[in-house]
């Protein structure tokens, strides 16, 4: 069993892979870059005994990736308290299998986020393939029909853009991210949700158009996120929505690095 990490700037991903790199449980948890390792390490733990994963699992090792430099070392030296081993941490040295057609950058320039979503979209998906990422950013990759990572663009998250318009608004309201009953709203609170599930599907979609421009083909399109969910039905471009994407590049990467090592038990941790 392989524990996989991965710290984005609102919430972390939580997860446990078995032998075929398969996804046995996936949660979130919120990143607090206030918390020590230990307060990561019980938090952590409470989560697995929760999911009643401290009977079921044995890990074999661990594997993190992080956009929030300043949380990535805590969480890796709580992993490291609870299974004996620091994880694997994305980064510079780390295989990923992933040629890049970047402008000269390397693989340690590329949020490991990224890297392992493409990763994972090479190993199971039709390719060329583009890999969207719905979270506090949005993120879309490009993955070519060889498999080489090409690049992509970041734009703000539906969330980040609703927190945006109620900040430099003086009488707009906080709302839900829900679905609008109608485009044409009748009310502020449907106007707004209009405005920030439809405003947020057509951006996507309009990329989509002009990824497909340069591309020459249809690719294959992957969501995945916080929001991927919830977003891909109001996008106007057939989305296959994979919740566990990212998971299994980390698993795939994990198994690229990996060295032989003891089988630590959960029921070890302290």
């Amino acid at each position: 069993m392989i524990l996989a990490i991965d710290i984005g700037n609102t919430h972390m991903v939580l997860g446990c892979l078995n032998e075929k790199n398969e996804t046995v449980m996936r949660v979130q948890m919120t990143t607090d870059r206030q918390q020590t390792a230990h307060e990561y390490a019980a938090g952590i733990r409470q989560v697995l005994q929760m999911e009643k994963m401290q009977e079921k699992a044995s890990f074999d090792g661990s594997v993190l990736s992080s956009v929030v430099p300043e949380v990535t070392d805590v969480v890796a030296e709580a992993v490291q308290i609870l299974i004996g081993k620091r994880p694997l941490v994305l980064g510079q040295g780390v295989k990923t299998g992933l040629a890049l057609d970047m402008n000269g950058l390397s693989a340690d320039q590329i949020a490991g986020d990224l890297l392992a979503t493409a990763v994972a979209a090479v190993h199971d998906y039709p390719l060329p393939a583009v890999i969207i990422d719905i979270g506090t950013a949005t993120t879309m990759t490009v993955v070519s029909g060889e498999g080489v990572y090409l690049g992509g663009v970041i734009l703000p998250g539906p969330g980040t853009s609703l927190q945006a318009l109620v900040k430099d608004t003086s009488l707009l309201p906080a709302v839900d991210f829900s679905k609008p009953d109608r485009a044409i709203a009748k009310d502020t609170v449907n106007a707004m949700r209009a405005g920030i599930v439809y405003g947020s599907a057509g951006a996507i979609d309009g990329i989509l158009d002009r990824f497909e421009e340069e591309l020459g083909v249809f690719p294959t399109i992957l969501a995945t996120g916080g929001m991927g969910r919830i977003l891909a039905p109001f996008c106007r471009h057939r989305i296959t929505v994979d919740d566990s994407l990212l998971l299994k590049g980390l698993g795939i990467i994990w198994d690229k690095n990996k060295e032989p090592a003891k089988t630590v038990s959960a029921q070890t941790m302290v």
